[in-house]
């Protein structure tokens, strides 16, 4: 019954031994099989998540390059309108010069006119008097007849169409100097009108150009705030990843830590269990033994089962018969007349003994 009860012991402890193996087996196995799959999908994650972050800032610094290019074809195109406007400003200045120098002279001109048909004005009547105030003190000589009004009206004549004739002279030279002039004002007058057209459209296109300028002005400076907010963006991601990167890489080196803790658990309760079969195997050759001894009737027999750190001996004596085993990393038995032995080794410390004697 002792025997009976110490077998049933074993079993009970075998099964435990199992359910504790499977145990941390099966934990292990969940753990290998799901963290690193999380690791590597938290991975995956960062790396699409940095590839698009990069794109993003390709194609931003593609837009500043675009932007910066067309801010420099402005520029110039501002410069090279600014000198034309700076030609066609000195043109202007030397037409309004011009124009101004002309109405001067047309005034010059127009006084000197007036000056002139004053002056013969006044000639014209101090002629007029004195002929009409002279006195003519004629000899007569009775030997001719003389008519002396119609001489006196000849004269008149003559000076009279003398100075019609430098009157008529003298007005259409200045008459067509006048229009001359006028021509020449107008001709002038329609290049500073042109002139001052051109001006103002190319006033326009400078305000034109100017707005541009400070619209690319601000596009430039938004896109790089969205440029810096990116790159801070992917600074920051970065940092992250690495973080998590540092974290899981932690994770996975205390469950290495855990799975080797556990492999070594494992191993030592494989040393048990093997242990527990080998002292399983002990008693049940123990007890077919003395069955056998019952049922043919012998002698007295000594069991001694000893288990130490570096392995588990057993052995079997007596009188009638003998047998040992042994069990572990290796294993013996042998068998004979007089006595047997065994012995193996296995890293567990017990000792245990079962004494039977039959009379």
């Amino acid at each position: 019954n002792n025997f009976s009860f110490k077998f049933i012991r074993c079993e009970f402890l075998n099964s435990k031994v199992l359910c504790c193996l499977l145990w941390p087996l099966m934990l292990l196995h969940q753990l290998s099989h799901s963290k690193p799959t999380f690791t590597h999908l938290q991975l995956d994650g960062l790396g699409n998540e940095k590839m698009k972050l990069e794109g993003e800032l390709r194609n931003m610094q593609g837009l500043v390059e675009d932007f910066k290019n067309k801010y420099k074809d402005e520029i110039i195109k501002r410069a090279s309108v600014e000198n034309e406007f700076v030609l066609l400003k000195k043109d202007v200045d030397a037409a309004y010069m011009n124009k101004v120098e002309l109405e001067a002279k047309v005034d010059a001109l127009q006084d000197e006119i007036n000056f002139l048909r004053a002056v013969y004005e006044t000639e014209l009547r101090e002629l007029q008097s004195q002929i009409k105030d002279t006195s003519v003190i004629v000899e007569m000589d009775n030997s001719r007849n003389l008519d002396m009004d119609s001489i006196v009206a000849e004269v008149r004549a003559q000076y009279e169409d003398i100075a019609n004739r430098s009157r008529a002279e003298a007005e259409s030279w200045y008459k067509q100097k006048f229009e001359e002039m006028q021509s020449s004002a107008g001709q002038y007058g329609e290049d500073l009108r042109s002139t001052k057209s051109e001006i103002a459209e190319l006033t326009r296109m400078i305000a034109r150009l100017q707005n541009e300028i400070d619209a690319v002005k601000g596009q430039r400076a938004n896109l790089e705030a969205q440029i810096a907010e990116a790159e801070e963006r992917g600074e920051l991601a970065v940092k992250d990843a690495k973080l998590r990167i540092k974290d899981l890489e932690e994770a996975l080196q205390r469950a290495k830590q855990d799975m080797a803790r556990q492999v070594r658990e494992y191993q030592e309760l494989m040393n048990v269990k093997l242990a527990l079969d080998i002292e399983i195997a002990t008693y049940r050759k123990l007890l077919e033994g003395e069955e056998s001894r019952l049922s043919s009737g012998g002698a007295s027999a000594t069991i001694h089962v000893q288990q130490t750190s570096g392995g588990l001996s057993s052995g079997f004596s007596g009188s009638g018969a003998g047998f040992g085993y042994g069990g572990g990393y290796g294993g013996a038995s042998g068998y004979g007349g007089g006595s047997g032995y065994g012995g193996s080794s296995i890293s567990k410390t017990s000792v245990t003994s079962v004494s039977s004697k039959r009379y």
